[in-house]
């Protein structure tokens, strides 16, 4: 018996989203209810929190000075790290990270990196010294599917949130004027669209009732000019040609929509 009902739970979605629907009632191609706010941590220089339905990601950053990397001395550090909180899921236990948090660090950052949202080379102080270092903190507070496509949409609002110490070098000082901070320069607004592949159908946002059934899933980034610039691909099931080019196209879409919740 243990075995029957996830069978036919299975069975159950992929009959709905081959016929066009979806178990909460969504079109294929429809995300879930979304809400961002910034500005949500007091000790944060910048913060968001954003649902995406039932699922909640906090995110934090905070800038220090340090010193740049070796092969890039004139250009500041951005750094991402993740946590799956045990009271957001059944399935996240307390210790290092797993895979799934390593995955959700990774592709954000990635997104983040090369979708260039921060103009890293204005936040150097002393070329080969010191430069900013901004350090983002992924906090999952309650886990329904999709972390991918929140962890960006909130890291990307947390940084458009954030403001740094007027910075400058004096007689070879460097003097932070803690009293009048800057926002970050700001270059991009990149965002993620996930898809999930369920049968031989493309469902985006997927539900983690979704997710559990799920042959594959693809999560693209895309930057405001419909470049792209991440890309990763989940599950065992491979995908055509076809299928990654109406997920793209789906994707330059949704993202159009997502970035309405920047303004």
């Amino acid at each position: 018996m243990v075995n029957i009902v996830p069978e036919i739970t299975r069975k159950s979605i992929t009959e709905l989203i081959k016929n066009g629907e979806r178990a909460d009632g969504r079109a294929p191609d429809e995300y879930r209810d979304i809400s961002v706010e910034v500005g949500v941590i007091d000790k944060s220089e910048g913060s968001a929190r954003v649902k995406i339905g039932n699922t909640q990601i906090m995110i934090g950053i905070k800038p220090q000075i340090g010193e740049p990397f070796s092969d890039t001395p004139n250009v500041g550090v951005l750094m991402t790290n993740s946590e799956l909180l045990p009271m957001a899921s059944p399935t996240f236990e307390p210790g290092p990270p797993d895979e799934r948090s390593v995955e959700l660090a990774r592709v954000t950052d990635r997104c983040l990196r090369e979708g260039k949202v921060v103009d890293l080379e204005k936040l150097c102080i002393v070329e080969g010294e010191k430069v900013w270092m901004l350090f983002l903190d992924l906090h999952v507070l309650d886990y329904d599917g999709n972390l991918l496509d929140a962890a960006v949409l909130g890291s990307v609002a947390a940084l458009m949130n954030t403001k740094i110490p007027n910075t400058k070098v004096e007689d070879g000082k460097i003097v932070i004027d803690e009293e009048n901070s800057v926002p970050l320069p700001i270059n991009e607004k990149p965002l993620m669209c996930t898809l999930a592949k369920i049968g031989d159908e493309l469902v985006i946002d997927p539900s983690l009732e979704e997710e559990e059934i799920m042959g594959a899933r693809l999560s693209i980034g895309v930057r405001e000019d419909n470049s792209l610039c991440a890309m990763q691909k989940g599950g065992e099931t491979p995908l055509t040609k076809e299928e990654i080019m109406k997920a793209v196209d789906i994707t330059l879409k949704k993202t159009k929509e997502l970035r309405e919740y920047l303004q």
